[in-house]
């Protein structure tokens, strides 16, 4: 999985590329984490470009949302596909996260 970062003022946006499985969902917490414990608080993972989502991937984004919540942070998703939103939904992470339709309405709930 590639990950491109942004910042727009407060917020950090991830741009997720490829797979968020058992085999990619290692490096990917440990960016995650890393921009976490420097102090950001505040994302938008932009699904646009994500093809599949593990349970691995999931654990990931639960593990990372229950770290925020202590800190007052919070992630918010954009650009899901249908499929990949359909994982959120019978996971039940879709009455967890907030998801949006696009990046700017998921920056626009900040």
């Amino acid at each position: 999985m590639d990950v491109l970062q942004k910042r727009r003022n407060d917020v950090i946006i991830l741009l997720c590329r490829g797979r968020l499985d058992a085999n990619t969902s290692p490096e990917f917490e440990k960016e995650l984490f890393d921009l976490i414990r420097k102090g950001e608080s505040k994302f938008v993972l932009d699904f646009q470009d994500l093809d599949y989502i593990s349970s691995a991937g999931l654990r990931v984004l639960l593990k990372a949302a229950k770290t925020l919540k202590s800190s007052e942070g919070q992630i918010s998703f954009s650009s899901l596909k249908d499929y990949v939103r359909e994982v959120f939904e019978i996971s039940g992470f879709d009455t967890i996260f907030r998801l949006h339709a696009t990046q700017e309405e998921a920056l626009n709930d900040f």
